[in-house]
């Protein structure tokens, strides 16, 4: 969710925090603030908006203060996206009170509770934000002792966090500490540095560690410290990041989605290519899952949020088609509150692009507990859901900087393709000739992605039609419903038009009734099983004046009266079409929303990371 970060070391501190945010905007926020060390103690400097704002505001600070002018080399920066309290220059981070200064991503739960208390002591905060009471706690608990000061204040915080802290009797020295919400470190020549994602730090390295659950990291010109809450000494194993800083970058492209659109083939054989072995069948031993977890499962649970659990539901088809056994989608953040029946038969697949989504780990706790196994779909390497699973089966996506996913989806897509074919295979539900023909379809797929991208013109026309709308309607069957739930989300996310999926045999009870003159309705058509039937609800919202985009598999043969818009996908095996077509809806909620003329990369109200329930 917001952005971190945090340097000590022998660079301009004030450079690497605003550099640092920037980088970290595609996170979402709607606040920025930095605080340093100067000769007269820590200084603040906070702003609604954007970085850009931030940057201005300190320019007007040093043209009335000389001194800040000299160089500070410790701070801490934080990017806001607001929960508790508005938007405001009072709400932003970093929160001060006495001797402590600190920054905060994640909510306390029990902040009423510590607000109270803090005011029976005769402690009134000035912002309206959770983070603030904890700046109160500490500093009321702070007695010299740093570690001690953390230690006991954390015990009597309840939810999730990621604190960075600086004490004013304490210059050039950041404590870290985090529950739930992530944080990565690393220590170079330049000195030592914090932050919420990796993407922050690689300009200075290429080797970072995850900061372990509930310990505290000392961060000094020299070294970091990492310690259990107990005092005793940690080595945190490092990480090495194996994509280079121009894959966070824009490239020439003039919005980080369009790059990343056109990213997908490469994506897909990092994710693919490496799991088939000789002869073509799947490969997934290097991810260290055997054959033996296929063996006793007799239910599937795929949990997820948004884009992935969409991601989900595509393989819910793949699965029960391959398998035969029941297998259900969750919503995550519902998951753990409807009681569901899981045991030790149960195969929980949870996905998750960062791998700290907090209701989806929520969700992996819960089956944990009820002993299922737990296999989950991530990019992020010791992210926490990857640290928590039995197995995992990383999307080597790459980094993905727009909020609006694209490469994750269809990465998670191949993730779950190859592993059902895999279990498939394993169960004896398919020969290993048929898994080879699978696979190599799926190896052609990654050209058929090509060809999809050069449908761009036609998609941006019927784009920038869409972006006149205020309502529509994406409709199918079968996969193809599971493919418009994606398509909806993906434009309303980035274009603000209010639009809904449905199941296109439901349209007569009840939707056709908002079917009016000029509404757009995107029609997926993709399934051989059902074409006729679509083509027949097509024909349904055409005849009430819908403005119809169909896309289909291929150029099958269909009136041209029932169509304003005709997008042709490379012609594939029915069930992988997913992958192509969604970079056809991809492509047209991009464009729909450049004709609208909207922020495409950071949409208003959202983040990228959903580290908050």
């Amino acid at each position: 969710m917001c952005g971190i970060i945090g340097f000590t070391g022998e660079l301009d501190a004030k450079t690497v925090l605003l550099d640092g945010l920037q980088t970290l905007e595609y996170r979402g926020y709607d606040s920025a603030g930095i605080a340093y060390y100067t000769k007269d103690g820590i200084k603040t400097v906070k702003s609604v908006g954007k970085v850009s704002c931030l940057r201005e505001k300190i320019d007007q600070v040093e043209k009335i203060d000389q001194a800040e002018k000299s160089p500070s080399t410790c701070g801490i920066g934080h990017t806001r996206w607001a929960t508790h309290g508005g938007v405001t220059d009072a709400n932003a981070h970093p929160h001060t009170c006495g001797k402590v200064t600190l920054i905060h991503n994640g909510i306390i739960e029990n902040y009423h509770e510590l607000e109270n208390a803090l005011a029976a002591k005769g402690k009134v905060p000035c912002s309206q934000t959770d983070t603030e009471l904890v700046a109160m706690l500490m500093d009321s608990c702070y007695e010299g002792n740093p570690m001690e000061t953390i230690k006991k204040s954390v015990a009597q915080i309840e939810g999730a966090f990621a604190f960075c802290i600086q004490f004013a009797d304490e210059p050039e020295v950041i404590y870290c500490i985090r529950k739930q919400s992530p944080l990565v470190a690393c220590h170079t020549e330049n000195g030592s540095f914090v932050a919420s994602d990796m993407v922050a730090l690689i300009t200075y390295s290429r080797e970072y560690f995850v900061l372990p659950e509930l310990h505290i990291a000392k961060l000094t010109k020299g070294r970091i410290e990492v310690s259990t809450l107990e005092g005793k000494a940690v080595s945190p194993e490092m990480i090495k990041i194996t994509w280079d800083m121009a894959a966070a970058k824009k490239g020439g492209y003039p919005h980080f989605m369009l790059k990343e659109i056109h990213e997908q083939p490469d994506a897909l054989q990092s994710t693919i290519l490496p799991r088939v072995k000789e002869g073509n069948l799947p490969d997934l031993t290097a991810d260290h899952i055997p054959l033996s977890i296929f063996k006793d499962i007799s239910h599937v649970i795929i949990t997820a949020c948004g884009t992935a659990m969409h991601a989900g539901l595509v393989g819910r088809i793949m699965i029960e088609k391959l398998i035969r056994i029941p297998v259900s989608v969750e919503i995550a953040s519902e998951f753990r509150y409807q009681d569901p029946v899981i045991n030790e038969k149960t195969l929980v697949i949870t996905i998750s692009q960062s791998g700290e989504t907090a209701d989806t780990l929520a969700a992996l706790r819960l089956a944990k507990e009820k002993k299922a196994t737990v296999l989950s779909i991530v990019n992020v390497k010791e992210s926490s859901i990857a640290r928590e699973s039995d197995y995992v089966l990383y999307t080597h996506a790459g980094p993905e900087i727009a909020v609006a996913s694209t490469k994750a989806y269809t990465a998670q897509l191949a993730c779950l393709f190859l592993f059902s074919y895999q279990f498939a295979l394993g169960r004896g539900c398919i020969t290993e000739k048929e898994c080879a023909d699978k696979i190599a379809q799926l190896l052609h797929m990654i050209a058929a992605i090509e060809e999809t991208l050069t449908l761009e013109k036609v998609l941006e026309e019927a784009g920038s039609d869409l972006a006149k709308a205020e309502d529509l309607f994406f409709i199918g069957r079968g996969m193809d419903y599971a493919l418009s739930c994606e398509g909806s989300i993906k434009l309303k996310e980035i274009s603000y038009i209010h639009s809904e999926a449905y199941a296109a045999g439901e349209l007569k009870h009840g939707t056709l009734s908002l079917i009016v003159e000029g509404t757009p309705v995107v029609a997926l058509a993709t399934q051989e099983k059902v074409f006729a039937k679509m083509i027949s609800n097509v024909r349904e919202v055409k005849a009430r004046g819908a403005r119809v985009i169909l896309i289909t598999n291929g150029r099958p043969e269909v009136d041209a009266s029932v169509f304003d818009y005709q997008i042709a996908l490379p012609k594939l095996e029915d069930e992988l079409v997913p992958f192509t077509a969604a970079i056809a809806l991809q492509m047209l909620a991009y464009y729909t929303a450049l004709h609208r003329g909207l922020e495409i990369d950071q949409p208003r109200n959202l983040a990228k990371s959903v580290t908050v329930e």
